[in-house]
């Protein structure tokens, strides 16, 4: 599977991988343009949320801008849903402050900020036809009826709904049920549309086909657009911007593409990678690194590191079972798991006291609960202090 990111540097150079794939920034998307009127910013200024003694969202600064998808990308229970209800006034900040276009927004209701939210779940009337569905905030709003017709049938068509436009919720398929939810976010016209893991519920063809429609969908209404999500290839699909959550907190904030090659920080290198990044213990010495039984020559500005204790960091995809490089440090791991999924291999296996895992193309044979070669690219790894901080 190619992965393309929506936004980016327009040259097709190859960037990084992720579970394997190949990512490809900058591929033009015809018609994803900020529209120049009606364009906003929303600002958090030191935001957090309070539940009783605890602390669900910690003091979080972020500016979110349209013309591209903003992404909250984090396990779940990471602090996504939490943050986007603050953003669409349905919870109260504990502290700091929320600006839409530079207005103060954080005492304002729901309904007085214009913003649009789309759950995981199908959230459609179900004894209103599709078309009252798509039309019900206009029609609170006060707008006129040929408005609203206008403004429905051009969400409809966007969303390929027209034929079912009389039929009600339970006629139609989920995927339908999805796009009638959407299209009310589109013909809203909203400041800002939340979606919080719109997807999760619906199959992998209907996640696939939708996924790749949604930047169009979006484009150039000037709508700051927030997307949930605890998977990272898929916010690597979507592109735009994404900040990485963990514990209530964004580790990390920035073009997609850029902190997926550049993690400041431990935590934000195991937010964004899937499956989980591996680590290790290891030790710097002159200009060579010692892991186990396994030593190498450092390069670069790996070379500039002071001599100690580090936290090495590396993707599954760069530690393959077999040797394609001179460069590549040979280890050796028993195999716990081994699986097949389409044309790739992954191994789980155990290194030292670490777990570790491989990803790779094509079919390897595995034993279970045998030692097997492994070869890790050391150009490809990350390296990070005691504090967590990267340290290179």
């Amino acid at each position: 599977m190619t992965i393309w990111l929506r936004a980016g540097r327009p040259n097709n150079l190859p960037v990084g991988a992720l579970a394997g794939a190949l990512i490809w920034p900058g591929r033009d998307r015809p018609g994803f343009l900020v529209s120049r009127k009606n364009t906003m910013a929303l600002e958090l200024v030191g935001i957090t949320k309070q539940v009783g003694s605890q602390t669900h969202i910690k003091e979080t600064s972020l500016v979110l801008q349209p013309g591209h998808f903003n992404v909250l990308l984090g396990e779940t229970g990471a602090g996504k849903t939490s943050l986007i209800k603050l953003m669409a006034g349905l919870d109260r900040v504990a502290s700091g402050k929320i600006l839409m276009n530079g207005q103060d927004v954080t005492r304002l209701s729901t309904q007085k900020r214009n913003i649009s939210l789309v759950h995981q779940f199908f959230v459609n009337y179900p004894h209103m036809t599709v078309f009252e569905n798509i039309a019900s905030p206009l029609r609170v709003a006060g707008f006129a009826k040929s408005e609203i017709e206008g403004r429905v049938e051009a969400a409809a068509d966007v969303l390929q709904l027209r034929p079912f436009l009389d039929r009600r919720p339970h006629e139609l398929s989920g995927g339908q049920q999805q796009r009638c939810a959407l299209a009310r976010a589109i013909a809203k016209e909203s400041n800002a549309v939340f979606l919080d893991e719109p997807l999760a519920n619906l199959d992998y063809k209907l996640r696939e086909e939708l996924r790749d429609q949604l930047p169009e969908l979006f484009a150039g209404r000037g709508a700051v657009v927030v997307y949930a999500t605890s998977e990272p290839e898929e916010a690597l699909l979507l592109g735009g911007n994404t900040g990485l959550m963990n514990d209530g907190r964004v580790t990390q904030f920035g073009e997609t593409a850029e902190i997926y090659r550049n993690p400041m920080d431990l935590v934000s290198a195991q937010v964004f990678s899937d499956p989980p990044i591996n680590t290790a213990r290891i030790e710097k010495l002159g200009n060579r690194a010692f892991f186990g039984a396994a030593d190498w020559e450092l390069s670069g500005d790996a070379m500039g590191l002071q001599d100690g204790i580090y936290t090495m960091a590396i993707r599954p995809n760069y530690v393959l079972p077999v040797n394609t490089s001179d460069a590549f440090v040979p280890v050796l791991g028993k195999v716990q798991v081994a699986e097949l999924s389409g044309s790739q291999s992954s191994a789980h296996f155990t290194l030292g006291a670490e777990n570790w895992v491989s990803l790779s193309s094509g079919v390897h044979p595995y034993e279970i609960g045998q030692e097997h070669p492994f070869y890790m690219n050391p150009a490809k790894c990350f390296f990070f202090g005691p504090d967590g901080k990267r340290a290179v």
